[in-house]
């Protein structure tokens, strides 16, 4: 079975669409799949990681015309038109059958799916938005409280609607440390703080983070951990303002053992995206923030069933300094989102 992705990734739109789909690609290739990408050169991808993992990536240039789509609220995150970006992945496609064909990507809708759809057996497209038509086989929503009624008027009769945060793409070995996650969250202590913003951060939010905690009032021997990705443009930053914290940080660059990170942490500060699941399922205690507004649905969810400490940044340290309030009951609950097992949930509709 051969299997091709088209995803990006960028400072603008982070890294989490095309690590997500590195998870599927990784245990669809244990599965004996022959799996390919076809990503953009923007600013920030992740085309050489994707390399790393032993994939082949085509790669398609940016436009200089930057003639650019209007039709989607993402649409610029493209970079070309459409149709450029179909005809491009239509001469990569037409050599040889591919059985499988994933999207995932908030600027390609219905147009761009109808010119594929003659180069590929199934398409299948993931996404959190709602917020488009698609032509597609399968869809996949992992978002908590997702709705067949938010989809039913966006996709063709007879496609199948993968949705809620049972189909959560993690990585196995969130799975793996679930179980020691959790028993030792059953005497919650507060000693070490992990703080992840996403990937990017462009807007440097975990630079506004690190000015606030020099004045928190935090137990004496907690311990912070920041994780950020190497292609954030404010990484010099945050190193330098967390050297300046009064209590013992590290700055962590490209990370490959998170879940690790997570299931030692007692409480994160983090972003509303799609770390939110891992967080989740190792019954992390979190601190959020929504950082793009194509979150808050996530958000308000979580937060309405006391999933999160859903706050904006001015609030962040208070509820640290209070955190024998919320702690464990948020950890119980978010473990109840998300058990780690949707990725071979989603395999058997592909195989």
């Amino acid at each position: 079975m051969k299997v091709v992705f088209r995803v990006d990734a960028s400072l603008i739109m982070g890294i989490g669409h095309v690590m997500r789909c590195l998870t599927l690609a990784q245990i669809l290739k244990e599965n004996n799949a022959s799996v390919e990408f076809i990503c953009r050169k923007h600013e920030g991808n992740l085309i050489d990681k994707i390399r790393s993992n032993n994939f082949t990536v085509y790669e398609l240039g940016l436009s200089g015309e930057n003639k650019i789509d209007t039709k989607l609220s993402h649409s610029h995150w493209l970079g070309v038109t459409q149709k450029q970006d179909a005809n491009e992945c239509i001469n990569i496609l037409k050599t040889e059958k591919t059985d499988w064909l994933i999207v995932d990507h908030y600027a390609i809708d219905e147009d761009w799916h109808r010119e594929l759809k003659p180069f590929c057996e199934k398409l299948m497209v993931i996404d959190d938005l709602a917020d488009r038509k698609h032509r597609c086989d399968i869809l996949l929503d992992q978002t908590f409280g997702r709705q067949q009624e938010d989809y039913s008027a966006r996709i063709p009769r007879g496609c199948e609607l993968l949705l809620g945060s049972k189909y959560a793409l993690l990585r196995p070995e969130f799975a793996k440390w679930r179980a020691y996650s959790l028993e030792r969250r059953s005497k919650p202590e507060f000693k070490q703080l992990l703080i992840n913003m996403g990937g990017t951060d462009p807007d440097n939010i975990t630079g506004k983070v690190i000015e606030r905690l020099q004045t928190a009032k935090l137990p004496k021997d907690v311990e912070i951990t920041i994780v950020m990705g190497k292609t954030a443009p404010h990484l010099a930053r945050v190193i330098t303002g967390a050297n300046k914290l009064p209590y013992r940080s590290e700055v962590k660059v490209d990370v490959d053992n998170m879940a690790e990170l997570m299931a030692n942490a007692d409480i994160a500060i983090g972003a509303s995206g799609a770390t939110t699941w891992e967080r989740c399922c190792l019954g992390l205690p979190t601190i959020q923030l929504i950082t793009a507004y194509n979150q808050e649905f996530i958000a308000s969810k979580l937060n309405k069933i006391n999933a999160i400490k859903l706050v904006k940044i001015d609030n962040v340290i208070e509820n640290l300094e209070n955190f024998q309030y919320w702690m464990q009951s948020t950890g119980e609950n978010a473990s109840k989102v998300t058990n780690g097992s949707g990725i071979k949930r989603i395999l058997g509709y592909l195989s």
